[in-house]
């Protein structure tokens, strides 16, 4: 088979620049194959995160011509023959050196989501929870906290905005606020701590998800419609006035 260029980012932020290699192809490659060879041949020092190489253990999450992606499952028949293939570290990150970002700050944001606070058990000591509620928040656990939807972000590559979570932490806290047992009002939380409002739905995230998570579908619209009634609608605020009752995080009056 014939050969693949590629153009890979090497260095730091203050000192970096571009170096070319040629790759041999064989059936079946992806990206991730393609930076072990110039590993094996050219650049020994080169560096690479990497771990399952099955696209669940998110880790080689980088830049392929342009698009976060998972090395791993970006196969290079994907790309034009004779196209020069260029691989950068994700933007949205400090870079510690070639593709290797720092993504450290994601966890300290985890750390600040308060768990699942479920309500008491019923008289016969069990939970009981409607099919229906389940299904709806399965797919947010099928995140590998890749964060290319992190990366992708505009609100957080390129307005810096460190007031908002992020997409990946959008999903986890849909999980928590759509759990049918979940007694915590995260509503507040939503709009001053995680910052659901800097999100104007511009479904980037969505689309370079590889778990094929409906992110702004399914997570933020529905988390910051619930934010909108509880704070910024004016009907809401008459209607909750007249009747004397208040909206929990779930959008039931009581």
């Amino acid at each position: 088979m014939a050969d693949a260029k590629m153009r890979v980012f090497r260095g730091t932020q203050e000192q970096h620049t571009y170096k070319e290699y040629t790759v041999p192809l064989f059936e079946g490659m992806v990206v991730l194959d393609a930076m072990h060879h110039i590993q094996a041949s050219d650049a020994h020092d080169m560096a690479v995160r990497w771990n399952c190489k099955a696209g669940k253990c998110g880790s080689c999450s980088a830049e392929v011509n342009g698009k976060p992606r998972l090395m791993c499952m970006t196969r290079m028949d994907q790309f034009p023959a004779g196209e020069t293939i260029t691989v950068e570290p994700m933007r949205r990150f400090p870079l510690i050196r070639d593709l290797v970002t720092n993504v450290s700050w994601n966890y300290e944001v985890n750390k600040k989501i308060p768990p699942l606070k479920p309500k008491p058990r019923e008289a016969d000591g069990t939970y009981r929870m409607m099919q229906y509620d389940i299904d709806r928040i399965q797919e947010f656990h099928k995140c590998i906290e890749c964060f290319l939807c992190q990366d992708v972000c505009h609100v957080m590559r390129d307005h810096q905005k460190y007031e908002f979570a992020g997409p990946r932490f959008m999903v986890r806290l849909a999980s928590l606020a759509m759990h049918p047992l979940d007694t915590h009002d995260r509503l507040r939380e939503l709009k001053d701590v995680f910052g659901v409002g800097y999100c104007n739905i511009t479904k980037c995230c969505t689309e370079v998800c590889p778990e094929d998570i409906h992110i702004t579908d399914n997570a933020i619209i529905p988390l910051k419609e619930r934010v909108a009634g509880a704070f910024y609608d004016p009907l809401a605020w008459l209607w909750r006035a007249v009747r004397g009752k208040k909206t929990d995080q779930k959008g039931a009056l009581h």
